[in-house]
């Protein structure tokens, strides 16, 4: 009995065959297709999604394994979509990524006549044009009548129609368009009419790992696949990849590293109020069953490495030159303040105003300094995270699974660890998605119980790689957080905030 999960990235698009026990038998990986529209603006091609993703799963069930898949679970990045036309069954755009930002004018608009806090405790969210509403509504700016007879699919819910010739999704994916409650676990229809959208325009939504159907015959004899394969939709690709590596419980967060950074942890479902609105962090519906997550990043984590990466040296340097710069500094704070808002802040700081910076350069400072004072800020910035986490939570967090590709340097992963007081663990899965898509899909359509669960769970938390904290270093850390990095923060994002204002009015 083997199981098959899917994860639909930012940057690449993958299949996972696992076995019952969790060992991956083997990985596929496609690039996620992006193209230019005829305006300039980067869109994923449906029908280029649907062919990586098929290539993938010929892949990893290449030699006749097929007849033994059990189940297939979708996981996928949140906020990305498309409206498919209903009629024809084709889609109407191309996939929209989240990351997007063609709708930045139209986030307070999507809030319809509902107050902004009111709206947080239905949603868990704070206004953002990475939404789906937004999105939405920007599609219909350019074309009145294109939401008519369409309905808003995600990353993970299309690929579930193309599977299966069925339309649904999950409370985590629904939970981020902005259209849903999470109080109620039901698409917000006041606010829905209020903008002059159709509750027929979202799909059913229900909990993670709910069999949508079996895949189709003709997928099924092109893949191999035995017949009645159910699919699901995991979900949220960060809920998935959470409950794989066991950073589901009070006090153990999960950090995904990678162009973008997030840090999430669990907490059991719960009204919120001012004091979640006031953390400035973002809570949605969790692949757990009676759980709910937090959520705080940064959109330039692993991008900012890269950034500095290309304008160190005519080349870009290689990851290896990028350790050796690194051996050659001293441990211990750099002296140097980088904020990483190359594309503005998220959780817990939202502002599409705040720029990156550098403070404190001196003359002796060179490429390893500046390289370090990256590493640091982003840690700083996740420091945030973690601290509004505790306060808002009452829980002490002393405990960070971390995977991706950041986690390859041991210099970042000490100085987070160094930086937090938290001991870093990194697991041996580096498909942590994939697995997690899997395993909620087995666990939703009856195939794997929880008992099995937590038994694979647990093998990746013991053979996970830990990073420990070194007490002096985090003095000194912790007095450059709170008296530079904290410090910092106002003063800057008041004169970015000006000089918006000021380029606005010219």
């Amino acid at each position: 009995m083997t199981f098959l999960g899917i994860d639909i990235g930012t940057t690449h698009s993958k299949a996972g065959l696992f076995a019952e026990d969790g060992t991956a038998l083997a990985v596929a990986t496609r690039p996620t297709p992006y193209h230019k529209s005829h305006g300039g603006l980067i869109e994923i091609d449906p029908e280029g999604l649907w062919q990586a993703v098929l290539q993938a799963l010929e892949e990893v069930l290449e030699g006749g394994v097929g007849e033994s898949v059990r189940v297939i679970g979708i996981a996928s990045m949140a906020e990305t979509g498309l409206l498919l036309d209903m009629e024809s069954g084709k889609p109407r755009t191309a996939l929209v990524p989240w990351f997007d930002d063609r709708a930045r004018d139209l986030v307070d608009v999507s809030l319809g006549q509902v107050t902004p806090m009111e709206r947080f405790k239905r949603t868990g969210l704070h206004p953002a044009f990475k939404y789906s509403l937004p999105k939405i509504l920007w599609l219909r700016e350019q074309e009145q009548n294109i939401t008519k007879g369409a309905l808003w699919l995600s990353a993970s819910d299309y690929i579930g129609y193309r599977l299966t010739g069925n339309c649904s999704t999950d409370y985590t994916l629904a939970a981020r368009t902005y259209g849903f409650r999470i109080d109620t676990r039901t698409w917000d229809g006041e606010v829905l009419e209020s903008l002059g959208l159709d509750l027929s325009l979202f799909p059913k939504a229900y909990p993670s790992g709910h069999a949508i159907g079996s895949v189709l015959k003709d997928v099924c004899l092109g893949l191999g696949l035995g017949r009645d394969v159910p699919v699901a939709i995991s979900g949220h690709d960060h809920s998935c990849a959470a409950l794989a590596v066991g950073a589901t419980t009070p006090g153990i967060v999960y950090d995904s590293m990678g162009t973008a950074e997030s840090l999430m942890g669990t907490l059991k479902e719960g009204p919120l109020g001012e004091a979640e609105y006031s953390s400035g962090l973002t809570f949605g519906c969790h692949v757990l069953p009676g759980h709910m997550f937090w959520m705080g990043g940064q959109s330039n984590a692993g991008g900012s490495v890269e950034w500095l990466r290309g304008i160190l040296s005519p080349s870009p340097l290689n990851y290896d030159e990028l350790e050796g710069l690194l051996a050659h500094t001293e441990p211990g704070p750099s002296g140097i303040i980088y904020l990483p808002y190359l594309s503005g802040s998220a959780s817990p700081w939202p502002d599409a105003h705040a720029q990156g910076t550098f403070i404190g350069l001196q003359k002796r400072h060179g490429q390893a300094d500046l390289l370090k004072a990256v590493l640091e800020g982003t840690a700083f910035e996740m420091e945030a995270v973690r601290r509004s986490a505790e306060a808002v939570t009452g829980t002490l967090i002393n405990q960070v699974t971390a995977v991706g590709g950041g986690t390859r340097n041991p210099y970042w992963m000490q100085i987070k660890a160094d930086i937090s007081c938290c001991e870093y663990v990194i697991p041996p899965i580096s498909e942590s998605t994939l697995l997690g898509a899997a395993l909620v899909a087995g666990l939703g359509c009856g195939v794997l119980d929880k008992g099995q669960i937590d038994g694979i769970v647990a093998k990746q938390k013991q053979a996970g790689v830990r990073v420990i904290p070194d007490a002096e270093r985090h003095g000194e850390y912790r007095y450059w957080y709170e008296e530079g990095y904290l410090r910092l923060q106002e003063p800057l994002r008041e004169y970015y905030n000006y000089l918006s204002k000021e380029r606005s009015d010219v």
